[in-house]
């Protein structure tokens, strides 16, 4: 047997103390008591019903409010009658037009109306003469052509206006009485524009001058008629404008050489 003595037992082993997060060294030398995360938990246990206090920030509250939706029923409104008066006379109005509008485009498809003509298609030079350089005497008739092309309208001519100009110079003017014509009649009207102590220009007096040395004279004959159309109860009115543009001999028998007309309405 060995002398030796038994070995003490080893002391038992105590778990570590259990310290808070907060009450650590560090936390208790830097950290204030009075931070606001330094609060120790409740123990008691709010109840459900309880409301929670407010919370004021900078001396505003902020109390939750409870937002309340209310829903109300339509009102059961009715239309003024005379809402509807004035619906219904727009809505027989409108039919009024439409109807009026194709009735329109189905005599037009129908009758195919067309515009007068003017011509000229003979014409005379009879007198050319200066009392002074520039004075301008002159006389010159001519027979005018008015033609109705339609086949179912029938047309007035009215404030008939017949005018001659030599390079753009009015040096006469004619006024002719109305007349009507009848579905494609052609009508032949006398017309004698007299031109007496009218004032050229220089320029315009040598060129005169120097034409009827040539036997060449260009004149231009505006006329301006206002017309009515008549078809049964149907009447209208427009304005019709012809522009011929002559070419004679010298005087006193001075004949149309060729001719140059055009009819537009305005």
């Amino acid at each position: 047997m060995s002398n030796l003595l038994p070995l003490p037992p080893p002391p038992p082993s105590q778990p570590p103390p259990e310290t808070p997060p907060w009450d650590t060294p560090s936390s208790v030398w830097y950290t204030p008591r009075t931070t606001p995360w330094r609060t120790p938990h409740s123990t008691q246990s709010t109840p459900l019903n309880q409301k929670t206090p407010a919370v004021k920030f900078n001396g505003l509250d902020t109390e939750p409010r409870e937002d309340r939706v209310i829903l109300r029923q339509p009102r059961s409104s009715r239309t003024n009658p005379l809402i509807w008066c004035v619906a219904g006379l727009c809505f027989v109005f409108s039919l009024v037009l439409i109807f009026f509008g194709i009735a329109t485009l189905i005599v037009f498809l129908s009758v195919k109306p067309r515009t007068p003509e003017f011509d000229i298609p003979t014409a005379s030079l009879h007198t050319i003469y200066f009392d002074s350089p520039v004075s301008f005497n002159g006389d010159l008739s001519m027979m005018m052509n008015f033609t109705n092309p339609n086949k179912k309208i029938e047309v007035r001519f009215e404030k008939i206006n017949i005018k001659l100009f030599f390079f753009n110079k009015l040096i006469a003017v004619q006024g002719v009485q109305p007349f009507s014509q009848r579905k494609r009649e052609i009508r032949l009207e006398p017309i004698r524009l007299i031109s007496s102590l009218v004032y050229l220009p220089v320029n315009h007096a040598v060129e005169l001058s120097r034409q009827v040395q040539n036997n060449k004279i260009e004149y231009q004959i505006r006329g301006t008629f206002k017309v009515r159309a008549h078809f049964g109860l149907i009447h209208y009115s427009y304005w019709l404008h012809g522009w011929c543009r002559l070419q004679m001999t010298g005087p006193p028998t001075g004949i149309l050489i060729s001719r140059n007309c055009t009819t537009k309405r305005r």
